[in-house]
């Protein structure tokens, strides 16, 4: 009988702590979804990243997605904000162009690394 009031006790705690946890993620993520502004980046649940357009409807927000291209998506499909660091992209990116081109001509022999040659297709 003991163990009966123990375990019950243990299952109550979990549910309670799981259920905690679940409210706090959606008052962040409603959160999220209200303080949303024109300008903002942020990245969908499917994994699109765009540029708030219009965060004026209680429902939907407006992406633009490349240049002139802007859709329409339910604000609960926006899963985060995404900080800019694109400059820090830009200079990693440099610097690996840099620290191949040092490397001498040795891709420049092989062509380009990891592309094979055109198949060659024979008429029947």
């Amino acid at each position: 009988m003991e163990l009966l009031i123990v375990m019950m006790a243990g299952l109550g705690l979990m549910m309670f702590f799981a259920v905690r946890k679940q409210k706090k993620e959606m008052a962040a993520h409603h959160e999220l979804q209200d303080s949303l502004s024109e300008g903002d980046r942020v990245r969908t649940t499917s994994g699109l990243e765009g540029i708030v357009v219009d965060a004026s409807d209680d429902t939907k927000i407006e992406l633009e997605i490349a240049d002139g291209v802007v859709t329409t998506w339910l604000r609960p499909a926006v899963r985060e904000k995404v900080e800019d660091d694109l400059d820090e992209d830009v200079d990693d990116l440099d610097e690996d162009a840099d620290s191949e081109s040092d490397e001498g001509s040795e891709a420049d022999e092989r062509g380009s690394a990891g592309v094979a040659p055109p198949m060659e297709h024979k008429g029947k």
